[in-house]
């Protein structure tokens, strides 16, 4: 049998990346009402603006959005064959903006520009910083966003790079966020949305516990990287991992923790920028997720519509105390997620 050049993808391992390196991701993925359905089933989530059209349409939004999560997992999924399909773990967000409410019928294609590179010092793997931009069939921005992940090396004999850190804000400013077009919240119906709270009930330095917890599942988790098509190994291959475990996408703890938020945080209706994010320590299928949130910071965008800056906290197991650091300043035991973002809600 003659000799052939192989034709599957292995990945990129860390001397893959180079700083400037642009990646074209493949596979478009069109938005259907098929994933808003899914959602659905995976995530207990009830926020009235994409459970309802004529909630959304109530308050400009006609035609119906999908959750701004959904545009999240599907362009962040086309990322993974390129960026982490050797990773050891996804380690945090920054600068994710969400620029136009995306739609069923939405084509969204995704690509890369390496940021910044640095490798560990055991010398077996290294962090790859990227910013990668998602846009519709017309060329549009529908969101943008860093994230850096560690991923191993091929060999541990190749030089290692220049460090290169990116300088990431800690935070999008107000000004920065984009408020989607016909938004009004001056009609809005707090009864159909489960809660009477509007932007001046809520006070900086505000925590809110969210009472209820969701145990992860392996089948769970798994379809919901297959319905992103996110391919990282660790999330399906129990020979990916030494302990013989499937590493739960990150991104399923996000949508887990922003659907528990529901109860105490229900007229947080659209998510306009997720400034930072960090996953913390890994969760597996029977791990039980809560989630507290604490109020950051407060800004009037409009007549009718404010912003909240809400810190997001996921924990394996109810944290009535909610504590987010030990006494040794590290994250306390059981936090699985830090998530800063900035919600929008009727004035």
């Amino acid at each position: 049998m003659s000799e052939t050049a192989s034709k599957t993808n292995p990945g990129n391992f860390f001397e893959d990346f180079t700083v400037g390196q642009v990646i074209e991701h493949a596979t478009p993925r069109t938005v259907t009402e098929g994933d808003r359905a899914l959602y659905g089933a995976l995530y207990p989530t009830r926020f009235a603006v994409p459970s309802s059209a004529a909630f959304a349409a109530s308050v400009g939004l006609d035609p119906h959005p999908v959750e701004e999560l959904i545009a999240f997992h599907i362009a962040f999924g086309k990322t993974v064959p390129d960026i982490s399909l050797n990773a050891v773990a996804n380690l945090g967000y920054a600068e994710l903006r969400f620029h136009r409410p995306v739609l069923p019928g939405d084509t969204l294609s995704t690509k890369s520009e390496v940021i910044g590179l640095k490798q560990n010092s055991n010398g077996k793997s290294g962090v790859v910083y990227v910013r990668s931009t998602a846009t519709d069939q017309h060329g549009e921005v529908a969101l943008d966003w860093c994230r850096w992940v560690m991923v191993h090396k091929r060999s541990t004999d190749a030089p290692a790079p220049e460090t290169v850190l990116p300088d990431l804000k800690k935070a999008l400013e107000p000004g920065d966020l984009v408020v989607p077009d016909g938004l009004d919240f001056s009609s809005y119906d707090f009864v159909a949305a489960g809660e009477p709270h509007r932007y001046d009930d809520y006070a900086v330095g505000e925590r809110i516990d969210h009472v209820d917890g969701v145990t992860l599942s392996d089948a769970e988790h798994m379809m919901a990287t297959r319905l992103w098509q996110n391919t990282a190994k660790v999330h399906f291959n129990t020979e990916a991992r030494p302990d013989g475990s499937r590493l739960v996408y990150g991104g399923h703890v996000i949508s887990m923790a922003r659907a528990l938020s529901f109860n105490g945080l229900a007229n947080a209706q659209l998510i306009s920028a997720i400034n930072g994010g960090s996953h913390t320590a890994p969760a597996f299928a029977g791990d039980t997720v809560y989630a507290w949130s604490e109020v950051l910071d407060k800004a009037e965008i409009s007549d009718s519509v404010g912003a909240l800056r809400l810190r997001l906290v996921a924990t394996k197991g109810r944290d009535e105390s909610m504590t987010l650091e030990g006494d040794d300043g590290k994250y306390a035991a059981g936090v699985l997620l830090d998530l800063d973002y900035w919600a929008l809600v009727p004035r």
